[in-house]
């Protein structure tokens, strides 16, 4: 463990340090869960924590769990000392690092979370086994840092989507709040996998927002997918080219591909890769017809 002065960051690697920096805190708290490599995303996570919680803990662990064996674990970044020194300047109280044997004493868990038929569409359906591995580990931290809320981001859509549900369904005694993404400049979804862009990559991963938006200025559910399909059509011919995994427009409640004649609320999100680094963004949308 890490000391800290009085209001400055506590660094903690095992559930016993964790317990040891819990202790003696009233008031609740909130829990913001990463995988390291902090950018403007996370910390608008944290800031909106700070805002609701006495004590905020922010969790650094690359869940093995969640990649797929042609995935990027191996070089995901691992950035635990700029991570700390973002977590003092946004005035977090806890971080929590542990490593793979702390969050599975036991080795590989036999019992794990199942995410049922939403986890069986889009990101489900490219990564087998990612949600099963991201719901195990999200009740684990859950169970670890016992807080009163946990908040997660808005971009990843589905993600949210299953946590809350685990949350409903487990009866999870947590409050999930959601955060809207924080976007770059010219519309980019922030992402830590953002750094392995190379400039021309940057240059064509704009296009997945572009994409997002051109449908967004549409008002049904054809006309959305056609105005998006159209930017994403011309991004396949840029180089790098954008590819494209899908692209689906969905009801939120159930992850069911809406028709023509559906009103009400809405997501459109898609995943592609570009320059060998896999990107996801989703924009919720309102249909009235």
């Amino acid at each position: 463990m890490t000391l800290a002065n009085p209001g400055e960051t506590l660094l903690v690697h095992t559930r016993a340090e964790l317990e040891a920096a819990r202790a003696g805190r009233v008031g609740d708290v909130a829990v913001v869960m990463t995988m390291g490599a902090l950018h403007e995303g996370h910390l608008a996570l944290i800031r909106a924590a700070r805002r609701r919680a006495k004590t905020v803990v922010v969790t650094v662990f690359v869940n093995p769990l969640q990649f797929g064996p042609s995935e990027d674990f191996a070089r995901y970044p691992r950035t635990i000392d700029a991570d700390l020194k973002l977590c003092e300047q946004a005035e977090v109280d806890i971080v929590f690092a542990p490593a793979v044997e702390d969050v599975y004493p036991g080795g590989e868990p036999m019992v794990r979370i199942t995410p049922g038929p939403m986890g069986d569409v889009l990101e489900g359906a490219h990564r087998p086994g990612h949600f099963s591995g991201m719901l195990t580990v999200v009740n684990k931290l859950i169970n670890l840092t016992e807080p009163d809320y946990a908040f997660f981001g808005e971009k990843d859509a589905q993600q949210l989507a299953l946590i809350r549900r685990m949350a409903l369904d487990l009866n999870l005694p947590v409050e999930i709040v959601p955060v809207p993404t924080v976007r770059e400049p010219d519309g980019l979804a922030r992402a830590s996998r953002n750094r392995y862009l190379g400039p021309q990559a940057r240059v064509s991963a704009v296009n997945l927002s572009r994409a997002l938006f051109a449908g967004a200025e549409q008002r049904t559910p054809g006309a959305i997918r056609a105005a998006a399909r159209a930017v994403l059509d011309r991004a396949a011919r840029a180089e790098p080219p954008v590819e494209l995994d899908y692209l689906a427009l969905f009801d939120p409640a159930t992850f069911a591909e809406i028709d023509e004649a559906y009103r009400g609320p809405a997501v459109l999100a898609l995943a592609a890769n570009v320059g060998g680094t896999r990107l996801i963004d989703n924009l919720p949308l309102g249909i009235e017809g």
